[in-house]
């Protein structure tokens, strides 16, 4: 039952829930105020019936709960992160939570307000740091990717009755301050694989993974997470079914591509599979010559124990550490005198080659595994911008254009002017 006490313009509405767990009473409180244009009578019925609607929407766990917010995200994390997100964006969110939490975290849910939230964006904008070796204000994409957490948070409380708004859809968010993407030459590729394909035999899965990386484009853990049965000899092409990724918890772990349309097939060139056959080849005989040291068996996906089929491995077999192809490339750069990009940025290259050589957005974009087309428009606008200029100058070479001999005047009349301007 409902009880009900008027505190000056406004009433302050009890419901018991009964004992927790420790015996002690459970009570859930709302406040409703009064309307000006209210009379004390018409203020004291509809009190009543703001009482019976608490009053059910208590019964049927649809309100507010005195729960902190970081005690429900922790269960957010157990309960559905869990089953729902990828072992990355998991780990993600694990890494955004200890900003959030050191701010908001002791707060309860139902008086977060879209202020709280704003002052944090705030203190991340100016510059406050939970990583002591960096300096200066977070980047806009990681600022917002921390709201993002928040509000999947929010989300999910709405969804269980735990409150009844979202405070970060009122929040302003720092404007994104996009950069052109900077990536090599195709002069800088080409010397590139020239430098490559003269290591030595020890580098070989280096040179397969960013020959691999140059000509597909695949992100990294698509290629970490490529296996012999993968390629198809006979049909020229590499299909995309899994990825090999890192955190702190798992370790080294085989996942799903990032999105269904991340599951693809391309064609590859000749070379480019024999090249793949010849280091398999090199492989085996390696295998062969350690012996019982190879490990013949890896964790697959969801922990499955799987044959090791894995092309790209550690000395003894098991899955090469994602860090592994960025250590090479900072060496490789160095020694050889290169302009060192992130070796992502080779995906980047890759995009933008496809673009300048005319291949359709649509293909583009199945290519490079992304979940829509628009996708790829946002991510490479300015070489499409770019590409859009110099078809114009192709249909000049095509088309042609008369020379135009003198000025053409016009011969108008006073009557026509004044027609005109009538």
């Amino acid at each position: 039952m409902a009880t009900i006490q008027q505190r000056g313009n406004s009433y302050f509405i009890t419901v018991s829930c009964g004992l927790d767990v420790r015996g002690k009473q459970v009570r859930q409180t709302k406040t409703w105020r009064i309307p000006e244009n209210m009379t004390a009578k018409q203020a004291e019925k509809e009190a009543q019936r703001q009482a019976f609607i608490f009053e059910e929407s208590v019964k049927r766990g649809q309100i507010n709960k005195a729960v902190k917010f970081e005690e429900f995200a922790l269960e957010w994390f157990k309960e559905v992160g869990a089953l729902k997100l990828k072992q990355r964006t998991l780990a993600n969110y694990r890494n955004y939570s200890k900003r959030v939490f050191k701010a908001i975290g002791h707060q309860r849910m139902d008086r977060l307000t879209s202020r709280d939230v704003q002052k944090l964006i705030a203190e991340m904008n100016e510059g406050a740091r939970l990583d002591k070796y960096k300096k200066g204000k977070l980047a806009p994409k990681t600022i917002r990717n921390h709201v993002a957490f928040i509000s999947t948070i929010f989300e999910h409380g709405i969804r269980m009755g735990i409150v009844s708004h979202n405070p970060c859809k009122a929040v302003t968010l720092p404007k994104d301050e996009r950069t052109e993407k900077e990536i090599y030459t195709l002069e800088e590729i080409q010397k590139i694989l020239a430098l490559l394909h003269q290591e030595p035999d020890k580098h070989f899965d280096f040179i397969v993974f960013f020959t691999l990386a140059i000509y597909c484009g695949h992100r990294r853990g698509e290629i970490l997470g490529l296996e012999n049965r993968d390629f198809d000899y006979e049909r020229s092409t590499v299909t995309i079914n899994r990825t090999s990724n890192y955190t702190n918890e798992l370790g080294t772990f085989t996942d799903s591509p990032k999105t269904k349309n991340s599951y693809r097939t391309l064609k590859l060139p000749l070379e480019i599979m024999e090249l793949v056959a010849r280091y398999r080849e090199h492989q085996r005989k390696y295998a062969e010559s350690i012996g019982d040291k190879w490990v013949t068996e890896i964790e697959g996906y969801k922990g499955e124990i799987v044959p090791n089929d894995r092309l790209f491995t550690q000395w003894q077999g098991l899955p090469m550490h994602p860090n592994a192809p960025g250590l090479f490339w900072e060496r490789f750069c160095v020694k050889h005198g290169i302009r060192y990009l992130n070796p992502h940025q080779m995906r980047h290259f890759n995009a933008s080659a496809q673009i300048l050589a005319g291949v359709d957005l649509k293909t583009i974009s199945s290519n490079l595994g992304h979940s829509t087309a628009q996708t790829t428009l946002t991510f490479y606008s300015h070489v499409f911008a770019a590409a859009n200029a110099a078809s114009m100058d192709k249909m000049i070479e095509l088309v042609g254009l008369p020379e135009m001999k003198g000025a053409i005047v016009s011969e108008r009349s006073e009557e026509d002017n004044l027609g005109e301007a009538g």
